[in-house]
Parts: structure tokens; sequence; C-alpha cells
């Protein structure tokens, strides 16, 4: 089931009795939870209805108690068991799964992995209640995520402001759905974002960072290259060398498939290489650049400067220098 059609149920007020939120993605777990809490539940019901417990730090006796509780002077009672992927006696939850109480809304959030399906426990849940998988988003559904979200805040956002987020923010949801917000307060509904209301607000500069780093290098502006080096040097939290290594490792691996991909229209190659449309229409414009033998030749230097990266076969240069010599090799060797 959608989160967001689970939601909308619950501002119904319509309310299963079991909720099994499970999967990598803590960012839909979260939003479902916080809408049970404030739907499931009036304000002043809550001190004495609403009872939130921790994984580490729960235990059975006493989860089981708050469960059979009956209400007091309110319709039903939220139970929440947090970082449920902690608590080491889930499956003693069984017998209540297979009978729940019907004034008792149970919530399992159990983060950062999937709970094994093949488990007695999940089939109650699913017979009873409202089970929600949370899919991790991958990063080439990144700036589709981002531009729907945006859509659905009533806004708009240019390609570039979107990768530039993407690229910057990687797939933390929860951090660019607080980014966006702030925008929507501070710019009003309606508005279309971009490069310039990024690095305005959120203090990511438009010029200067490693998308921008990786642009530049697939395009082979040099004079940009070297000004961006330049800037990460004076500003070395804009660009560590451990995270830009990785986001060339992709390019290269990336504009490899392109030449071999029979397929070179945009399409796909967006198909293909599971990319944004904006980011396959980059690539084959860009791979005129890099022939596959050269591709290769800077894969093995990606390697190479890794290692001297975490230390190893490197004693005296630092990430500046190392930086600077690794563009410099990628552009002219």
């Amino acid at each position: 089931m959608d989160a967001s059609l689970i939601i909308s149920a619950l501002k119904a007020k319509q309310f299963a009795p079991l909720y099994f939120l499970h999967g990598e993605e803590s960012y839909y777990i979260d939003l479902i939870t916080d809408a049970l809490q404030a739907n499931a539940l009036e304000e002043h019901e809550r001190d004495f209805n609403q009872t939130i417990l921790y994984g580490k730090d729960a235990d059975l006796l006493s989860l089981q108690s708050e469960l059979k509780a009956y209400p007091m002077m309110a319709e039903r009672r939220l139970v929440i068991l947090k970082e449920a992927q902690d608590f080491k006696q889930l499956d003693a939850l069984e017998s209540y799964a297979e009978a729940p109480s019907p004034t008792t809304v149970f919530v399992i959030c159990y983060k950062h992995k999937t709970f094994d399906a093949r488990k007695k426990l999940l089939k109650h849940f699913a017979k009873n209640g409202t089970i929600y998988k949370s899919e991790k988003v991958r990063d080439y559904q990144l700036p589709e995520w981002i531009a729907k979200y945006v859509r659905s805040q009533g806004m708009q956002i240019n390609g570039k402001a979107t990768m530039l987020l993407a690229e910057f923010l990687g797939a933390d949801l929860g951090r660019i759905a607080n980014e966006i917000e702030k925008l929507r307060i501070v710019l009003g509904p309606n508005t279309g974002i971009t490069e310039q209301h990024i690095e305005q607000h959120i203090g990511i500069s438009k010029d200067y960072n490693v998308f921008e780093l990786v642009n530049a290098v697939a395009q082979k502006q040099t004079d940009k290259v070297f000004k961006i080096v330049q800037y990460f040097e004076y500003n070395p939290k804009a660009g560590e060398l451990l995270a830009i290594i990785p986001a060339f490792f992709k390019l290269f691996s990336q504009l490899m498939r392109v030449h071999f991909t029979p397929n070179k229209s945009r399409e796909g190659i967006a198909s293909s290489l599971g990319v944004h449309p904006f980011v396959a229409g980059e690539l084959l414009a860009n791979r005129q650049h890099y022939d596959p033998k050269k591709i290769a030749a800077i894969i093995a230097l990606l390697h190479e400067y890794d290692l001297k990266a975490k230390g190893v076969g490197n004693s005296q240069m630092t990430d500046a220098e190392l930086l600077k010599e690794m563009v410099f090799q990628i552009l002219y060797s």
C-alpha cells in the first residue's frame, strides 16, 4: 500500500488495530508514525492513552500490559514500538497479533532493514492490520522524487536545482523535505526553485560544489575545473576528496556504459542506465570527450587515488594536493 493512501485513511479517522512499518527508508516510516500520532488521539487524550516504547529499552511484559490496557476517556489507545529492530522478543508478539485488541492501535517501527516476510508475526499483521514496506530511493530515482515532492508542495524546480539538491544532500529524504519546506516558507507557494535559491537559502554554492566539478571535468572545461579545485583548497568542507572520487567513479562508469549502449537516444540511455533524462542528455553530450580506452585508464587512476586518500602509499600529500594532481591527470594524461 502507498504511504499517501495510509496517511489519507488516518486523516479520515480510519484506523487498523495493527501497523507494521519496516524497510530501509526511515522517512516514510516516520511520516506514517507522525500521522498516527497526530490523528489517532485528540491532544487532551494523549497523556493517558498514548505510549511510546523503544526497542532497546522495552521489555515484553510491559509492552503486553500496555497493549491489553483499556482506553481512559477515549475511543482507543495508541502504542508505538519504535526502533523495533532492536527489540529481541518480537516473535513473542505473535499471539497478540493473531487476536489484537479492538481498542488499541499498535504500531511497530522496524527501521533500516526488511523484516522476514516468512515469519508468522508479519502474516498476522497482514491479516489483521496494515503492513508498509518502505523502499530505499535509489540514486537514479532521486531527481524524480525531488521534483515530485516539490510539486506536491505547490512549487516547481528546474533541472539544475534538482540535480544540485540530489548531489549535495544524497538520498536523505527527511533532510531534503526539510530544506524544501524552508524554501516554501521563504519563497511562498507557486514559485519556481532555481539554483540561485538553493545557494542563497540552503547554503550550497551553485558554482563551487562536487556536482559542478564533475560536470566541468565531463565537459573538459579546464578553467572552471581548476577554479573549483582552488575553491575546495580554501574551503575543504565544500568538497571532500572521499566524496569527490565516488562522484567521478559514477560519471566515468556511466560514460563507459553510454559508449556500449546500442540505443543512443536520450530515452534509450535513460532507460538503459536507469538515470533521469536530464542526466542522460548530459552523458550523451559528454561522451565525445572520453573514449573507452581513456575511460578505462581514468577508472584505474581513480582506484589509485582512492587508496591514497585513505592513506595507502601516501604519507605527505594533502587532500587538496591529491585532488589537484588527480584532476590534472584525468584531463591531460
